[in-house]
Formats: C-alpha cells, sequence, structure tokens
C-alpha cells in the first residue's frame, strides 16, 4: 500500500503568520504519526511559488495551516482548485464568505442564527460620532484570531479616528456581555461546547495564542439545554457558510440578567481553527476521545477540492 504524501501549507503573510507556522508544526507532526508521508511549505503571497512549491512536493492532499488573508479567504483555495489538488477544510466559496464578517452575519441572519447588533460604517464614518451605543465591538472586515478587533467601553478613547488597517470599511457591534463559548464542527456533528476565560477581559489574539493567556473548561459548565442550542447553533452556521471538514464558531453566552433567560449570539466562524498546543479544536476532539493524529487523519481523508 502507497503511503499518502501529504503537503502541509503554513506561514504565509497574514497578521497570523507566526500562528500558523505553529499550527503547521503540530499538525505536521500528527500527520507523520498518522502514517502520513509529510512535506511543509512555508507560504508567501507568491502565486507562482506557491504552484512551484506544490508541484515539486507532488501532494496527494494539500493540508491547510494557513490562517488569516490569502490562506483563509478563498485565494490559497482557488489556487488548489485550479491544480486539483485536494485540500482540508472549507472550499473557495465558504473560505471567503466566512473570512468576510458581514457577509457572513448576513448569511447567518438568514438562516435564523442570532448575532449582535450591527454595521458597517466606512473609514470616513470613523471620524464622527460613535456608531453605536458604548460599549460596542470594532472588527476589521476580514482579519481572523481576533486581530485588531476592539472593546470601546466607556471613559475610553476610540480607535476609530486612527483605525490602523487599511480597508476602507470597518464592521461595528453592539458588546454582548455574558460568558465566551466555542463549538467545535466535524463533518456534520458538533464535538461539544468549552468556555473561555480568560484576564484580557475578552478573547483576543494573546490570549488565544500566550501560554496561560485562556483557561479552557470543557464541556462548558451551562444548563443543558443552553449546551445543545449551542451546538445546533455552531452546525447551523458551518452549513449556512457551506463549510466542509472542521470548523469552529465562537458565541456569546449572555446570562447577566436576572430573571430573564440566557441567550446565545454568533460572533464567528473561522474556517481553519488553529491547530497548536494551546488551539481549542484538538482539545475538543480530545474530549470526544478523537486523538490528535486521528483528527487530522480524518481531515485528510476528507479532503477534495470545490
Amino acid at each position: 500500500m502507497t503511503t499518502k504524501r501529504v503537503t502541509v501549507l503554513m506561514g504565509g503573510a497574514s497578521a497570523e503568520r507566526d500562528v500558523s507556522l505553529r499550527s503547521g508544526a503540530a499538525a505536521a507532526k500528527a500527520l507523520e504519526q498518522a502514517g502520513f508521508e509529510v512535506a511543509l511549505v512555508d507560504c508567501d503571497r507568491n502565486p507562482a511559488e506557491l504552484v512551484r512549491a506544490i508541484t515539486e512536493t507532488k501532494p496527494d492532499v494539500v493540508f491547510n495551516a494557513l490562517h488569516g488573508r490569502f490562506g483563509e479567504d478563498g485565494c490559497v483555495q482557488g489556487v488548489l482548485n485550479l491544480l486539483g489538488v485536494p485540500y482540508t477544510h472549507s472550499g473557495l466559496l465558504a473560505s471567503a464568505a466566512a473570512m468576510d464578517k458581514a457577509f457572513a452575519r448576513a448569511l447567518f441572519q438568514a438562516a435564523g442564527i442570532p448575532v449582535a447588533q450591527g454595521r458597517v460604517i466606512t473609514r470616513a464614518e470613523c471620524n464622527g460620532p460613535d456608531p453605536l451605543p458604548r460599549p460596542f465591538v470594532v472588527k476589521p472586515l476580514n482579519e481572523g484570531s481576533s486581530v485588531g478587533v476592539f472593546i470601546v467601553r466607556e471613559n475610553q478613547p476610540s480607535p476609530l479616528p486612527g483605525w490602523p488597517f487599511d480597508a476602507d470599511e470597518v464592521l461595528v457591534e453592539s458588546f454582548i456581555p455574558g460568558r465566551e463559548l466555542t463549538a467545535a464542527v466535524m463533518g456534520d456533528r458538533a464535538l461539544g461546547v468549552l468556555e473561555i476565560t480568560s484576564d484580557h477581559g475578552f478573547y483576543d489574539y494573546e490570549a488565544k495564542y500566550a501560554p496561560g493567556g485562556s483557561r479552557h473548561i470543557m464541556p462548558a459548565p451551562i444548563p443543558e439545554a443552553d449546551y445543545a442550542e449551542a451546538c445546533r447553533l455552531a452546525v447551523a452556521a458551518h452549513k449556512a457558510l457551506g463549510c466542509r471538514g472542521v470548523s469552529r464558531a465562537d458565541l456569546r453566552y449572555d446570562d447577566t440578567n436576572p430573571g430573564q433567560p440566557p441567550r446565545l449570539v454568533m460572533l464567528e466562524v473561522n474556517t481553519q481553527p488553529g491547530m497548536t498546543g494551546t488551539s481549542l479544536v484538538p482539545e475538543m476532539a480530545a474530549y470526544q476521545g478523537i486523538s490528535f493524529p486521528d483528527l487530522v487523519r480524518w481531515m485528510v481523508e476528507e479532503a477534495r477540492c470545490d
């Protein structure tokens, strides 16, 4: 029996390059433990170099460990579609839809998935009055890993007048108090719901990836009905975007109003969730008895072009 060759794409030129390198190295080790022949490719934004590297490594499957722009937004997926090489995670359309936070919100709303009140504002509007009552959240439209996410609270300067990103539009949403939940989806089923706590105030970039930056509670200590609903919403969001393989949905659980039932609000879906030592999807898979090598093996077996 011939050993399947897997090329791991990692690195890239996005703000999440360092995390992607760590994801790629961890995934490659697990793939080797699963019995695959593995090659690693550190990508940049040069599609000719990417095609050359993929051609030279002659993969049966590409394991996409890229995060952020170019690797997670449909660009690399389009190149792989043209080459006819099956790849892990979501395809071109789902990747592009999930990465565009405003478009993803519209798909969630159409599917009956609750989202925070919000709207897209232009760079010119950034210099005007607050677009929403405080506290509100400011997000780049197409960055991942909470890069550039700010919570604007009372008596706090707004980052909008000096917005550091090059996009002409910004997403602003009402801040949802309560607890941070995340739910992993593998194929058509949820692996469960995990609660994240952090001294950072929310699950920002440092909380995600710095050792000790966050604490994970699996399973999330919420009522059984709410746990089941969070799982349902994660699968519904996965399907609304057209995802395949593995995804991770981030939600807020607002249980701060005495006498009122808690509410769940969808924040976003990550089509390329992290695969580092502090990453959430491998942790949730392990809770279900799925080892990291078994998880990446399943992802390779599910790989395709679309």
